[in-house]
């Protein structure tokens, strides 16, 4: 799928590196991935592998670690909360149970309009500022696909919601 659609895309990216060293196009490649798709398919972790002359595990394994990549589907909109031990200290585990209760899901679930999942993730390098939240869009058209809000509270954060979700 990405060598047929984004074919002029993925040769820039591959373009960037030494032939010898085609995995470090891994990442920039995910991302494109996923930007197409939403999420990255088992199907393009196949193509990604091939094209970067590492193991489909290996890809998985990158998906898998970093909270800006996905292996399934979910909202429009990605709410990821950081929970991490200082974060938890300034009350982030309560506002994310709060934020979920007022949404009417658990934590990882998907709001009933199918516009906003969210998730607990770990260090988001803003251990003074819990609780906060990366905003992830999902979608090709948005310019900005990560924003980050810090300081929050629940009421702070539904109004956000509350705006994506209008939209």
């Amino acid at each position: 799928m990405l060598t047929e659609y984004y074919s002029s895309e993925v040769q820039a990216i591959l373009a960037k590196y030494p032939p010898d060293q085609k995995r470090s196009a891994l990442m920039p490649l995910i991302y494109l991935a996923q930007r197409a798709n939403g999420s990255v398919t088992q199907e393009l972790m196949q193509e990604i592998a091939g094209l970067c002359g590492v193991t489909t595990t290996e890809v998985a394994s990158v998906v898998g670690f970093y909270s800006l990549f996905f292996d399934d589907n979910a909202g429009k909109y990605r709410v990821q909360v950081c929970t991490d031990l200082p974060c938890a200290l300034r009350g982030a585990d309560q506002f994310l149970e709060k934020l979920c209760e007022r949404l009417g899901i658990q934590v990882g679930e998907t709001t009933p309009d199918g516009k906003v999942t969210v998730e607990a993730v770990k260090c988001l390098a803003a251990c003074d500022k819990a609780p906060m939240f990366q905003l992830q869009s999902m979608t090709p058209e948005e310019k900005e696909h990560l924003k980050y809000f810090e300081n929050q509270t629940v009421e702070s954060a539904l109004e956000l919601i509350n705006m994506l979700r209008s939209q």
